[in-house]
């Protein structure tokens, strides 16, 4: 059990990372949701799927700083305990699943895009919508209907303390290991967050080869007007192809490399005895790794003009507006 100094650190130090992180990514997200909402050329069903993602992640954003304290022992009771820790996993949860489910329209849209919208994300929208946020609030909720360690904690507890004649109740306490059982970690990352990585990055991988090869027909098609030359529309072509590729690169490096390593330390953090444990680093990994994944949504809606055009007009009537008073102060 740690002192009262130390939880009164990490809780600082909890709060110093998370709250700038946390501040971004809800305004980033809430910037984006109202250009959705006010613009009604964006209401189709692929923008309803990212603006499910952005509600997703506005939420994440929410929750951000209540996922680190999971690795802090508080005095809590069963219904509280649970709800600081069912809660924030299934708002991720739901944020990793909307974007799969993004990833995966998208990739439907560029593989067939004579015939996506035959697909069933598209028929079936309210279903699709449904798988994203009803199987993570089944799995985040098997705690609360039994699978947990809190009892049998409080069995051991109470026949250590009959044995001793200490005065410390542990009974109260509340921690991640009396919440979610080994087992059930391990499936969650395993059986949900490393195939969700693996069929984003699959998905993102096959979207840019199926661009390259259309890229390919498209310069052969150059080459036979220009007889074997090759023009600027083909070398413009190319260079946007490399920036695609360095910025999808930059994206994995920058966002997804860092939750990796988050839940690689973890897993081994998870092992030790706790007493040895670093857990300033394990602190800002988990802060650093869950925040950069998740501006992901905030990183694709710049890549659309149409998210950021109401934010275009404003800064351009703002510069209208300061330049017409420097214009009026120079007279």
């Amino acid at each position: 059990m740690a002192s009262d100094d130390d939880l009164r650190y990490r809780e600082w130090l909890i709060y110093c990372i998370t709250t700038p992180l946390s501040s971004a990514i809800i305004l980033a997200n809430l910037f984006i949701i109202m250009a959705i909402v006010c613009n009604r050329q964006l209401h189709n069903t692929p923008n309803y799927f990212f603006l499910s993602l952005l509600v997703a992640d506005l939420c994440t954003g929410i929750a951000l700083p209540f996922i680190p304290r999971m690795a802090l022992e508080q005095h809590l009771d069963w219904h509280a305990c649970l709800l600081v820790h069912i809660f924030p996993n299934f708002l991720f949860l739901s944020y990793l699943f909307n974007l799969v489910m993004v990833h995966y329209e998208r990739y439907l849209c560029i593989a067939n895009p004579l015939h996506y919208s035959q697909f069933w994300v598209h028929r079936c929208f309210p279903a699709a919508l449904l798988t994203t946020w009803v199987p993570p609030l089944l799995y985040a909720s098997l705690p609360a209907f039994g699978w947990n360690e809190w009892h049998r904690d409080d069995d051991v507890n109470s026949t250590s303390n009959s044995t001793t004649t200490g005065d410390t109740d542990d009974g109260d306490t509340c921690s991640y290991k009396r919440v979610f059982p080994t087992a059930y970690i391990y499936l969650e990352v395993y059986g949900l967050l490393l195939p969700s990585i693996f069929l984003i990055v699959g998905m993102t991988g096959r979207v840019l080869c199926i661009t390259r090869k259309q890229l390919r027909d498209i310069c052969k098609l150059h080459r036979a007007v220009e007889r074997d030359q090759a023009s600027d529309g083909e070398h413009r072509l190319n260079v946007r192809y490399a920036k695609c590729v360095a910025a999808v690169s930059l994206i994995f490096v920058l966002c997804w490399v860092p939750y990796i390593t988050f839940v690689n330390v973890t897993l081994r953090w998870m092992k030790g005895d706790g007493t040895s444990q670093n857990y300033t680093l394990h602190i800002i990994l988990s802060c650093t790794g869950i925040g950069s994944m998740a501006i992901i949504p905030f990183v694709l809606g710049l890549a659309n003009r149409q998210y950021t055009e109401p934010a275009r007009k404003v800064l351009r009537k703002l510069r209208d507006c300061w330049r017409g008073v420097q214009g009026h102060t120079d007279m």
